[in-house]
């Protein structure tokens, strides 16, 4: 039960975002009680929180951390990430947007400790890049500002392929890096 509100509230945040969804809407949609909703969540701000640690940080896991940290080196992880994100969102033809960024976009100036947990995301991510160009070998003059670079022209991206409902501005994107790598 607890799964099924987070996995819920999840989809409901990334396509109409944290403050137009409201707790009737996801009890709705997980069809569970308001006393057990507010037993694992007692405030929305609980649950997104849930979402962040348990969905959110998975999905940054399982995209960016191990695809960049299993490739044979960080360039081909990173841009085989952008070729794939790109084909699944082509493959599924819609777009929601990078999970982690729409939140970040709607709450990360609202509440300190949302945009803690927001923060901790993306320095995983961030490091997961500079990890590997270091065990790479490599000899850029500045790996955290190169990881800036990716983290912030893929959530750029996402935004571009949200309006555009295309994985096409991911690809441009990943075309641009490779001119900076």
């Amino acid at each position: 039960m607890r799964n099924r509100v987070i996995d819920v509230a999840s989809a409901a945040f990334q396509t109409s975002g944290y403050n137009a969804t409201s707790v009737n809407d996801i009890l709705k949609a997980s069809g569970v009680s308001g006393g057990a909703l507010h037993h694992h969540f007692p405030t929305k701000k609980h649950l997104i929180e849930a979402v962040l640690r348990e969905r959110v940080a998975v999905e940054v896991n399982g995209t960016w951390a191990r695809a960049v940290r299993d490739a044979p080196d960080a360039l081909t992880g990173i841009f085989s990430v952008f070729e794939a994100v790109a084909d699944a969102l082509d493959a599924q033809g819609s777009v929601s947007g990078c999970p982690l960024g729409n939140i970040a976009l709607e709450l990360s100036a609202s509440d300190q400790e949302l945009r803690a947990l927001i923060d901790a995301e993306y320095r995983k991510w961030r490091t997961a890049i500079v990890e590997k160009l270091r065990a790479d070998g490599s000899d850029m003059a500045d790996p955290e500002g190169f990881a800036v670079t990716v983290v912030a022209l893929f959530t750029g991206a996402m935004s571009l392929a949200k309006v555009e409902q295309n994985g096409q501005p991911l690809r441009h994107c990943a075309a641009r890096l490779g001119m900076l790598a």
